[in-house]
């Protein structure tokens, strides 16, 4: 997928994965200056990776944090994009990790939460991962429509759409790449 970001600075913060892999190596392709040091200044696009794979222990606090200063920064310069890579657990929360469900939902209402508060100059989005490559849960394939683990690049896609200087108007969402994981395909509820 080809946008316009030819020039503008990229924050990476957060864990490092397959997917964000995925991500860094399709802005950079678009001519994006992707770094992980925290510079003068926000960047015009800041990406959080929070942990894909089940993990009871992480509480997502400092990253939500980075967050709101860089939100901050991007509201006095007048501009900014904001886009969280977070699980699809915290869309709908899986019965075998309810405490990593919890904090991945936390994360998605704390997308809101800052999109409210920093429109309209800054964009702050979120892409809910399901599973793809190594991401996500083996046992989240028997409920997948598509039946079949997405890629990596998938994921990256969604990233480059929610940061398209053509896109304008999307914000506080939380855009499920799951393979239509979250619709309920299959559950015998």
């Amino acid at each position: 997928m080809e946008i316009e970001i030819s020039g503008q600075s990229v924050r990476i913060v957060g864990e490092d994965n397959a997917i964000l892999a995925a991500v860094v190596a399709a802005l950079t392709a678009n001519g994006a200056l992707v770094s992980r040091e925290a510079g003068e200044g926000a960047p015009d696009i800041l990406i959080l990776s929070h942990p894909l794979t089940p993990d009871a222990s992480y509480r997502p606090e400092a990253l939500a944090a980075q967050a709101e200063s860089v939100a901050s920064a991007m509201v006095s310069r007048g501009t900014g994009r904001i886009v969280h890579l977070a699980s699809a657990a915290g869309l709908v929360p899986m019965r075998r990790h309810p405490a990593w469900s919890a904090a991945m939902a936390s994360v998605l209402s704390s997308v809101r939460a800052l999109a409210m508060v920093s429109g309209p100059a800054v964009l702050v989005n979120a892409v809910a991962v399901g599973r793809v490559d190594e991401a996500g849960d083996e046992a989240m394939l028997s409920h997948v429509p598509s039946g079949q683990a997405g890629k990596a690049e998938d994921v990256a896609n969604a990233v480059l759409f929610l940061v398209d200087p053509l896109n304008s108007y999307t914000t506080g969402q939380s855009l499920a790449v799951d393979g239509g994981w979250t619709t309920g395909y299959g559950r015998n509820f």
